[in-house]
């Protein structure tokens, strides 16, 4: 992993905390790079603050999301006593942002991150702008990064990637069809052309075959 504009590698990194809205975020998001630090022996966390129980199509029962966000989780390889499941209601993160941060600050403490992955600042989605917000308080002492949802955004300042090859691809596609929900819904993004076109066009920005790229929103070495 590099920025694109001091070419670093954070090699001292081993320890991640991925900042997820809603289940399957962190996967459209940065799957992948998950993918590839898991294959360097590092260690993920993963908290997901709504499992969206409302926006559950018909013919799922309510915990569907959940369900699959534990079965993307394993398909990814995070282990379980590494994931953190809140249950706040779809679209109401703004209305507890007090105790979203407490939960934050209770992360920084039990996790210790060495870095965080969480929406970006550009992100216009109502929950995706709390847990910025209240992740960027949370964490400012270290290094934040915003992964990338462009169905969310009008601009994106890409400047930090992180190279991907095909297997990564591969299981990060493979974890989003844990989501029998969101191709029941025919999401547009829920697309093995959209999850290869994207990684190619950010791959093509650092001559790399795939990539996915990143807000960098704060860089400690």
């Amino acid at each position: 992993m590099y920025s694109e504009v001091d070419q670093v590698p954070l090699i001292n990194y081993k320890r991640f905390l991925m900042l997820a809205p809603h289940a399957d975020d962190v996967e459209l998001g940065c799957g992948g790079t998950i993918a590839r630090f898991l294959e360097n022996d590092c260690e993920i966390h993963v908290a997901a603050f709504s499992m969206a129980e409302k926006s559950v199509p018909d013919g799922f029962p309510k915990t569907e999301i959940r369900d699959e966000f534990n079965k993307s989780m394993a398909i990814l390889g995070i282990k379980k006593n590494r994931l953190k499941i809140f249950d706040y209601e779809v679209r109401t993160l703004s209305y507890h942002r007090q105790e979203v941060l407490d939960e934050l600050i209770s992360l920084r403490k039990s996790v210790n991150p060495d870095m965080v992955f969480l929406p970006s600042s550009e992100d216009l989605h109502q929950d995706h702008q709390t847990l910025f917000n209240e992740g960027l308080r949370a964490f400012k002492e270290i290094t934040l990064w915003g992964y990338e949802l462009p169905w969310n955004t009008i601009t994106f300042p890409s400047r930090g990637f992180v190279t991907l090859e095909d297997r990564h691809i591969k299981k990060k596609w493979q974890s989003l069809q844990a989501y029998k929900t969101q191709f029941a819904i025919k999401r547009p993004y829920f697309t093995l052309d959209y999850v290869k076109g994207i990684a190619i066009v950010r791959g093509i920005q650092v001559k790399a075959k795939y990539a996915e790229a990143f807000d960098i929103i704060r860089t400690k070495w």
